[in-house]
């Protein structure tokens, strides 16, 4: 079957393997008994929130009731963020937390991400032992009985005090008032909090994607689509757009312009502004194999050190653990700010960027000049399987004639995404002409070898 977990939890198109219900409750179950066995308590708890995809009703059942069959109680969310439900977890002491999302996917997709007690997602060496009880088959011939089975019940205020940890985050000195902002939530998670939010710092809000209907999660909006963003952002006169995914662990923001800032923005607006107040540990922060080469031009003229993780926002606080960074993230918009969340944050990361403007007293636009942004093609192909890509010449040899064609003046990167059979072609050059005719003709031969 290959490994079940990938660079972020398990998913896959709802009831179809292995995001049937029959394979969510034995998740359920085995996650509960590993927890069990780490955590050496009277009575275990484990918390479970989810998106708004239609199919989380269905694996949100089959989870509790896998869960419970195995002695451990179960407390549920409803919908609310990725990261609420890693704080919750760590607020409430919980065993785990565990998420019901495909994040920034479409809707026929679901997924489970699993946070440790402590807040952090779970290491892999975890995952895989709650693989190898499910695909051994060990873990159904564990069955408590009487009065060991678990109970569930719901928690009707963790979206309230997950809305008090956000603002906790924001400067005490500073309100968002005067300020108009865009919200596009993404017809997901971020749909209730993300308002109340913004409006309660002071900020006039205009909302937009924000009624969730079941299969219109990510559909034309969010951080993967701003088209409708930029534009109300514009109608508006708004003084900045900002865009969650379909969980709330991503943001892309928009300027007053209509112009789109990504994840590596953020970073280097944020690095910059910690950097002159000395805030930013060890001088360094961490991004990924696909942070912007302009990114990179960025921190060595502010002599900010990078490190660079793989793809994957788990990837990226192991490291920041591991380096001591207070700030990291990915392209995309997993951004996170370790002196505030133990995990990416989509609104955590927006309260940052506004308290930079605000304190600064400056507009996005001026702040995003902070780097130049290289023009970057990305062409995402269908592969039937994943061979090294340093194994197959004729790809290593179409690489070697694409950097020396660039000459330090951008960068190509080939890898395979950790949660879908597709091969990823990515090219930044000096401009867009150049980076177009490298993509396609690196695109081609990727295609010929493996497609």
């Amino acid at each position: 079957m290959g490994r079940m977990f990938g660079t972020d939890g398990v998913r896959g198109v709802a009831n179809r393997p292995p995001m049937t219900a029959e394979m969510v409750l034995e998740i359920g179950r085995a996650t509960a008994y590993v927890c069990k066995q780490h955590q050496k308590t009277q009575r275990h708890r484990i918390v479970i929130g989810k998106d708004t995809r239609v199919s989380g009703y269905m694996l949100e059942n089959a989870l509790t009731a896998g869960i419970c069959s195995m002695g451990v109680d179960v407390y549920l969310l409803g919908p609310i963020p990725t990261p609420g439900i890693s704080f919750i977890t760590r607020s409430m002491r919980a065993d785990a937390g565990l998420v019901l999302s495909a994040s920034h996917n479409p809707y026929q997709d679901n997924g489970i991400k699993i946070f440790s007690r402590t807040g952090y997602k779970l290491p892999d060496v975890e995952e895989d032992e709650i693989e190898q009880l499910i695909t051994s088959g060990e873990i159904k011939d564990i069955r408590p009985t009487a009065n060991e089975v678990g109970k569930a019940q719901r928690i009707d205020d963790a979206i309230g005090r997950y809305i008090v940890f956000c603002k906790n985050t924001f400067p005490d000195q500073v309100t968002l008032e005067g300020l108009k902002i865009v919200l596009d939530c993404a017809n997901g998670a971020t749909y209730k909090v993300a308002p109340i939010i913004f409006s309660e710092l002071g900020a006039e809000v205009v909302a937009i994607h924000n009624k969730p209907n079941g299969v219109n999660i990510n559909d034309g909006c969010g951080s993967q689509h701003t088209e409708d963003l930029r534009q109300t952002v514009q109608e508006t006169g708004a003084d900045i757009g900002l865009a969650f995914d379909g969980d709330g662990d991503r943001l892309i923001a928009v300027d007053e312009n209509g112009d789109e800032l990504t994840g590596d923005h953020i970073i280097a607006i944020c690095a910059e502004w910690y950097k002159r107040r000395g805030l930013l540990h060890h001088n360094r922060v961490v991004a990924t194999v696909m942070s912007n080469f302009g990114f990179h031009e960025a921190m060595r003229r502010l002599d900010i050190e990078v490190g660079v993780a793989p793809v994957g926002d788990r990837y990226v606080l192991e490291m920041m653990k591991e380096q001591q960074a207070t700030l990291g993230g990915e392209a995309s918009g997993h951004l996170i700010f370790a002196n505030h969340h133990t995990t990416g944050d989509g609104i955590i990361a927006a309260l940052q960027l506004l308290a930079v403007m605000r304190l600064e007293e400056k507009r996005l636009s001026d702040l995003a000049s902070v780097m130049r942004l290289y023009p970057q093609k990305l062409v995402n192909l269908e592969v039937k399987q994943k061979p090294p890509i340093e194994e197959i010449p004729e790809i290593m040899s179409a690489i070697k004639t694409a950097e020396t064609e660039l000459s330090g003046q951008g960068r190509v990167l080939i890898r395979y995404s950790g949660t879908q059979s597709m091969c990823r072609v990515m090219v930044e050059g000096p401009d867009e002409d150049t980076t177009q005719r490298l993509t396609k003709a690196l695109a081609d031969t990727v295609q010929q070898c493996i497609g």
